[in-house]
């Protein structure tokens, strides 16, 4: 009788230690997916555009430079594909229809990725200069 009493208590024992563990698990999944909200990376998405590429990665580097003066984690620039916008005109409206010239204008551009920006980060590059010709988006992701 001793021995199936004591197997009693040892398997309450093990329920009670089970569902404690629970509880912990619980306590501390809910307490790791606070630090993960918490925790979220923001983001500074710089898109850069330009029409001549020289012009476009002066402008690129500068920014690059401002951020890793205030020690910001900097992914990019990576460039993305050039946009290419044709146009065909008639030199000619009346005998030599035939005869056209074909522009076309190229967008570059670039993505510049700052990980976790300080307001120092940000107020350096509000009041940064750029050339001119050269379009920036920022978003706060």
């Amino acid at each position: 009788m001793a021995e199936s009493t004591l197997k009693k208590e040892t398997r309450l024992k093990n329920k009670v230690g089970q569902e404690k563990d629970k509880k912990e698990k619980k306590t501390i999944a809910k307490k790791s997916s606070k630090k993960k909200k918490e925790d979220l990376i923001s983001k500074l998405r710089i898109r850069v555009m330009a029409y001549e590429y020289k012009v476009l990665d002066i402008s690129v580097k500068q920014i690059i430079d401002t951020a890793l003066r205030y020690d910001a984690q900097v992914v990019g620039p990576i460039p993305l594909p050039t946009q290419i916008k044709k146009y065909t005109v008639n030199r000619s409206p009346f005998i030599y229809k035939n005869a056209r010239e074909q522009f076309e204008m190229r967008i570059h551009r670039r993505v510049i990725d700052i990980i976790n920006p300080s307001p120092k980060i940000m107020d350096s590059l509000t009041n940064l200069s750029l050339p001119s010709g050269v379009n920036i988006d920022v978003k706060i992701m």
